[in-house]
C-alpha cells in the first residue's frame, strides 16, 4: 500500500480535468469522456470526488480505481446484461459503445440509511413514511436491512439542479421510459445487485446500496453503463462487525465514501452553499479507502499508475492509435 505521505505529496497532482487532442469533449461531475469514430467514445476517469451533487475535492488514485475496479464488475455481470466496455487503453480511460442515456439513475438499495437529501433514513427521519412509492412502518431503525432491495429512481439535476426523487411508476408516467423497457432496467438493476452482494460477501462485505446507470443502443437494447459497484456509486460496509456494531445503535464500518459525506455532513454541509474546507488528510484517507475496496473485491494488489496522468494517457493513446 502507498503510504500517507506519498498520498499526501499527490494531492495536487490529482487529474482534475483533462484536454486531449480529440473532439466531442464533454465533462460530468468525475469523467469527461470524448467522441471517436465508429460508434465508440473515450471515457476519462479523473481524480474528482463528487458528493452531494457537488464536486468537493481531487483524490490521488480514485481515478484508477474506479476505471480498473468497473471494468472487473463488467466482466462479473456480463452475463446478466450487456455492457458498454470495450477496452481500457490507460488505467483512467476507457473505450465504450456510444449509447443513449436513460434519463433516469437506478438506484438500488438494501437497508434504511444515507445521510443525503435522497436517501432513505434521511427522509425517514424527517416523519416521511410513504418514500419512492414504498410504506414504510414505524419503529425502524438507521442501518436496519430492508426484507427485499428496492429501486428508488432519481432524475439527473432535476429542475433545481439536484437529484428528484421518482417513483417506479413514475419513471413511466412522466415519459422517462416505455413500460416494458423499465421493467428490462429494473429486472437487470435487482439481478446486478444480487450479484454484488455475492461477491461483496466473499470479500467480507456487505454492499449496502447502490447508483446503476443504463443506456439505449440504436436499436433499443438495454446496456449498462458508466460505473459499476465503486466506492463512489456504492455503499459498502465491513460484514464482520457489522451485526454488533447495529445492535449497539453504532455506525457500521464503511468502505466506501460515505465517511466524507459524513464529515461534510458533521458541519452541516448537504450540499447548499458555500462547500467548508477539509485538510488534505481527508482526501488522503480516502485515496486509502479506495484503494483497499479494489483489493478486497477483486482480489488483486492495487498497481499504482504513474503521475502526472494526462501524459501517461496520451502517449498510452498514442500506441493504440487512438491519438495521432
Amino acid at each position: 500500500m502507498i503510504s500517507q505521505n506519498e498520498l499526501l505529496q499527490l494531492t495536487s497532482q490529482a487529474l482534475n480535468e483533462t484536454n486531449l487532442p480529440l473532439g466531442g469533449k464533454q465533462s460530468g461531475k468525475v469523467r469527461d469522456w470524448y467522441d471517436l469514430p465508429d460508434g465508440k467514445r473515450l471515457i476519462v476517469t479523473t481524480d474528482r470526488l463528487s458528493a452531494f451533487d457537488r464536486v468537493l475535492a481531487c483524490v490521488p488514485y480514485k481515478g484508477q480505481v474506479l476505471n480498473q475496479l468497473s471494468a472487473w464488475w463488467f466482466k462479473q455481470t456480463k452475463d446478466i446484461i450487456q455492457n458498454h466496455l470495450v477496452s481500457i487503453p490507460d488505467p483512467n480511460a476507457a473505450i465504450v459503445h456510444s449509447v443513449t442515456p436513460i434519463t433516469v439513475e437506478v438506484i438500488v438499495r438494501g437497508y434504511i440509511t444515507g445521510v443525503t437529501s435522497t436517501a432513505l433514513w434521511y427522509r425517514y427521519l424527517l416523519g416521511e413514511r410513504e418514500i419512492y412509492g414504498y410504506q414504510f412502518p414505524d419503529g425502524l431503525q438507521k442501518n436496519q436491512a430492508l426484507p427485499e432491495p428496492i429501486i428508488t429512481p432519481t432524475t439527473k439535476g432535476g429542475v433545481t439542479g439536484h437529484d428528484e426523487r421518482l417513483t417506479c411508476a413514475e419513471v413511466v408516467s412522466q415519459g422517462h421510459l416505455e413500460a416494458n423497457t423499465w421493467d428490462k432496467v429494473q429486472t437487470a438493476a435487482l439481478a446486478i445487485f444480487k450479484r454484488g452482494q455475492e461477491l461483496a460477501h466473499k470479500a467480507g462485505l456487505i454492499l449496502v446500496d447502490t447508483k446503476y446507470e443504463f443506456g439505449l443502443t440504436e436499436d433499443g437494447s438495454v446496456m449498462l453503463i458508466d460505473e459499476v459497484h465503486t466506492p463512489d456509486s456504492s455503499r459498502f460496509w465491513k460484514e464482520a462487525t457489522y451485526a454488533e456494531l447495529f445492535a449497539n445503535g453504532q455506525e457500521p464500518e464503511n468502505f466506501d465514501k460515505e465517511f466524507v459525506r459524513i464529515a461534510y455532513a458533521d458541519k452541516g454541509y448537504r450540499g447548499d452553499g458555500e462547500i467548508p474546507a477539509m485538510s488534505n488528510d481527508l482526501w488522503a484517507a480516502a485515496s486509502e479507502r479506495y484503494i483497499t475496496i479494489y483489493e478486497m473485491l477483486t482480489g488483486k494488489t492495487f498497481e499504482v499508475g504513474s503521475y502526472p496522468i494526462e501524459p501517461r494517457m496520451e502517449s498510452n493513446l498514442k500506441k493504440l492509435g487512438v491519438i495521432s
